[in-house]
């Protein structure tokens, strides 16, 4: 009998065996996995979104800009509309018992108006049948007479801050064609100084009547209403992008008369706001009055116009995720690297957030901050003085100084761009073929033409980038039969 303590012990047999094997790989693998070296997690806080502007206000911005309206009125005109409103019999009195005097007084022919030192002649040729009483020795004999006259007569024409017409008439003589007498007892007795000393006597009439219904009768704020609501129409700019441009107008300047030859120039001005709108089409309820009217040396010919294109804030980060995500990036001799995952943006007042989302080294969210701008040359919307967030770099001085010193935010700043120039291009183009002999009403034409485009800035709204460029140039509107 072999004793206890010399008995071998014949083990586990080849299942148990091949069973702790699995167990002790498994360990082993868990063990090694565990202690490979990992990106340290990046604790960063988003700074908080904020908008200093709204979209509304940009689309409003003011760009204040005069429409230029040369107006230049032909005295032949001035004789055709005269003329044609006067004609036969003009006026007539029919009563002997208030004055014994009965009178009827025709248009011979056509009224002529001449210009010289700021005046406005007219030379009015009457035909004139008088009736009066003639007593001798207390018996009361009514005669007739017919002559012929050219009365004058000097205006100074002018424009009142409410848009009526105020002329100051003067007589400036008369001169016989066919003087008045009358028979009496088979002789013709001359009467023309009795003539001459009525004539006198009621010019001054004369004139007050003629001011009074120049006042009356000569509406300019109609034409002028029809206008300035014809001018404040919005008017479809381009259908792909829906856009309108739309003036606002806010007060009427005019230059003083001048007469030159045969002609009347003056110049007219509407100030307002031009601005382009993108959506429906704005609706502009009518005037139903004018601004006063003011009177001003000189009218600006000049205009400008934001046009405005608008890239949404995930719209814009897509284009940058396009361009960054999967692209890494080495530090320190290839020690450390990270590589992009997403791109994000959005706004704080007048920077832009961009948060990129990282692995490698370090993983987690970073952000920074840039001030956009419009780089004309590129037509995009750029990035200056981009840097890390005060909370993202205190993180990284702690965790990932060697980002910090890296120059990761520098070709950020120097390749992150989003594209607009495109849509400007086209408003610019379309907006000139408006300006070009655009009959926008009839006996309404426009032309101008756009001497600079001028970049204004980025602006950060709750909704999206807009960047707003200016537009400048130089505009007249041609009123037909004014």
């Amino acid at each position: 009998m072999v004793p206890r303590r010399l008995q071998l012990n014949s083990g586990p047999g080849p299942a148990a065996v091949y069973s702790l094997m699995r167990r002790c790989s498994a360990a082993l693998c868990f063990f090694v996995f565990a202690c490979q070296p990992s990106g340290d997690r990046l604790d960063t806080k988003a700074p908080k979104e904020s908008y200093s502007t709204t979209e509304m206000e940009v689309r409003n911005e003011r760009f204040l800009s005069t429409v230029h309206v040369p107006v230049s009125i032909a005295m032949s005109d001035v004789e055709r509309q005269i003329n044609t409103q006067v004609n036969g019999l003009i006026y007539e009195d029919n009563r002997l018992d208030d004055d014994q005097f009965m009178v009827k007084v025709w248009k011979r022919s056509n009224l002529l108006v001449t210009a010289q030192d700021s005046l406005l002649h007219f030379t009015v040729p009457l035909k004139i049948w008088a009736k009066a009483g003639i007593s001798v020795l207390g018996f009361t004999q009514y005669k007739e007479t017919e002559f012929e006259i050219d009365l004058r007569f000097k205006t100074s024409l002018g424009l009142d801050r409410d848009w009526s017409v105020n002329t100051q008439t003067q007589a400036d003589g008369y001169s016989w064609v066919r003087r008045p007498t009358v028979s009496f007892v088979g002789f013709s007795i001359p009467v023309t100084n009795i003539v001459s000393g009525l004539i006198d006597k009621n010019l001054g009439s004369i004139t007050k009547t003629i001011d009074q219904q120049v006042r009356r009768n000569v509406d300019l704020r109609t034409p002028v209403l029809n206008a300035w609501n014809t001018l404040r129409e919005p008017r479809l700019v381009s259908e792909q992008y829906r856009t309108y441009l739309q003036v606002v107008p806010k007060r009427i300047l005019i230059t003083p008369l001048r007469f030159e030859g045969r002609v009347i120039r003056a110049t007219i001005g509407i100030e307002g706001h031009m601005l382009t709108t993108t959506g429906s089409k704005p609706v502009v309820l009518p005037a139903v009055s004018l601004p006063d009217l003011t009177v001003v040396p000189q009218v600006k010919d000049d205009f400008q116009i934001g046009l405005l294109s608008e890239a949404s804030y995930p719209e814009a980060a897509k284009l940058v995720a396009d361009e960054f995500v999967g692209k890494s990036f080495s530090f320190s001799d290839n020690r450390y690297s990270i590589t992009i995952t997403s791109m994000d943006m959005y706004g704080q007042n007048d920077n832009l957030i961009i948060k990129a989302g990282l692995k490698g080294t370090v993983n987690g969210d970073i952000y920074l901050r840039g001030r956009p701008y419009y780089d004309p040359h590129d037509q995009t919307i750029s990035l200056k003085d981009l840097e890390y967030d005060l909370d993202t770099k205190n993180v990284l001085q702690r965790s990932a100084s060697w980002l910090l010193k890296g120059t990761f935010a520098r070709t950020l700043q120097k390749e992150l761009t989003i594209p607009v120039g495109s849509r400007i291009a086209d408003m610019q183009k379309l907006l000139q073929e408006q300006l070009r002999n655009n009959k926008i009403a009839k006996g309404v034409t426009i032309n101008g033409r756009i001497d600079e485009i001028r970049p204004d800035q980025v602006y950060l709204t709750p909704t999206a980038l807009l960047a707003v460029v200016n537009a400048r140039g130089h505009i007249d509107v041609k009123v037909e039969g004014l």
